[in-house]
């Protein structure tokens, strides 16, 4: 399975990123995959493996690439609920920095970016979030609805906020077709009802399921929240949802 690292040019600097596709020099849909908050690392290089093996490129940039390469905290190799804490407090001024501005000025280079590389095809992608990744490919899907044809989020961050800007403020612009998998622990934070009246509201074509026996970050492999099954189900619908949602040549 190529991989490759790039870098991403951006309207302030250059975010570094991964990729993932399929070999055979074909061209397939693009897939845009936000990180979790603890960033890229080898457990998202391997989900993207996974992903491009089933005929997709796959791009999966640095969040945090204005605050250098990735990983711009030191990890551990196993993320258990001793060091969550921590890394937390850590990466929360990251966070709080990576306004819905940037976050919309790097989805535009980011989208540019994967829609002109010579591996991707012509026609719509589609956009992966995890955990604040969720948040980010919803407001990816509502600002570019002509691009976005699906949208995936799994144990999602905040979609459901105070702020005029909110995600589920946005929907009403929203053409993809949405999956929200949501952990069984947080689905109070993850999914509140204002999100599925909004959805609905938008006549949005969408599936929220909640994951039994998960907490929030359920298909990390490297976190003591990891669950198996859970995984398996993620792949379970995220695949149909591209399937349908994408066109393969």
């Amino acid at each position: 399975m190529p991989t490759t690292s790039l870098r991403i040019p951006t309207p302030d600097g250059q975010s570094d990123a991964f990729a993932a596709f399929p070999d055979g020099g074909e061209r397939h849909p693009g897939v845009l995959l936000y990180t979790d908050a603890f960033g890229v690392r080898p457990v998202l290089e391997e989900m993207a493996r996974e992903l491009a093996g089933h005929g997709y490129y796959v791009l999966v940039p640095n969040l945090y690439y204005r605050n250098g390469p990735a990983p711009v905290v030191e990890l551990p190799e196993h993320i258990g609920e001793e060091d969550r804490p921590a890394l937390i407090a850590e990466l929360m001024p990251l966070m709080v920095a990576h306004t819905t501005e940037r976050i919309l000025s790097d989805a535009d280079a980011y989208l540019a970016f994967l829609t002109t590389r010579p591996e991707v095809s012509a026609g719509p992608v589609a956009v992966i979030g995890y955990c604040i990744g969720g948040a980010y490919a919803m407001r990816t899907a509502a600002a570019h609805p002509d691009q976005v044809a699906a949208v995936a989020g799994f144990h999602p961050g905040p979609l459901v906020t105070d702020a005029p800007d909110s995600p589920h403020r946005l929907v009403s612009t929203v053409t993809a077709e949405v999956h929200l998998g949501i952990s069984e622990k947080d689905q109070a934070a993850e999914a509140p009802t204002e999100l599925y009246q909004a959805l609905d509201a938008a006549g949005v074509s969408h599936t929220t399921e909640i994951y039994p026996d998960t907490a929030h970050g359920f298909t990390m492999s490297d976190t003591d929240a990891f669950n198996q099954a859970a995984l398996r189900r993620h792949w379970d619908r995220l695949l149909p949802l591209l399937g349908r949602t994408l066109t393969k040549s």
